[in-house]
């Protein structure tokens, strides 16, 4: 912080499922932070307090969660995902890892130094989803397929 205090960093969470090697490994990204709330920038609620507000009839209720759709949400999906197919006694079509950070809104400070130390996490990864995105509608979900600042490379120096 500009006056010299150090803050800790949030939690990375990294997770994984494996079952059968012959499936490929899907390691999936979400976060689970919102953008700093202050009341008096308009927020209505806590960020992290689900909070329920009286709905258009008297019978109706609302549940307002921030950063549902960005980026809680999208990362619950996956985590249900898994649930689902245990309690169902099904064969999961592929291995599962999860990075599950704490930070994104602020620019992921931290998250490049966690990952180069534990690149032996990622050793057996064959495909990477990032769940970070939202819903265009109440209807339609976004399905992106790229990302602006994204790059990838290997190079192998002899």
């Amino acid at each position: 912080l500009p006056d010299g205090q150090d803050l800790p960093l949030p939690p990375v969470i990294l997770g994984e499922l494996r079952k059968d090697a012959h499936n490929p490994t899907v390691c999936f990204y979400g976060h689970v932070d919102v953008q700093p709330a202050k009341k008096e920038d308009g927020w209505k609620t806590d960020p992290y307090t689900l909070t329920e507000i009286d709905g258009v009839y008297p019978v109706l209720r609302n549940l307002y969660g921030r950063g549902a759709t960005d980026n809680k949400g999208p990362v619950l999906a996956w985590i249900n995902a898994v649930e689902t197919f245990r309690a169902l006694k099904l064969a999961m079509p592929v291995n599962f890892k999860f990075v599950i950070e704490g930070m994104e809104e602020a620019g992921s400070l931290g998250l490049e130094k966690l990952l180069e130390e534990n690149q032996c996490f990622f050793s057996d990864v064959d495909y990477i989803v990032i769940s970070d995105n939202l819903w265009l509608s109440n209807k339609k979900p976004a399905l992106t397929y790229g990302s602006r600042g994204n790059a990838c490379f290997f190079v192998e120096v002899k």
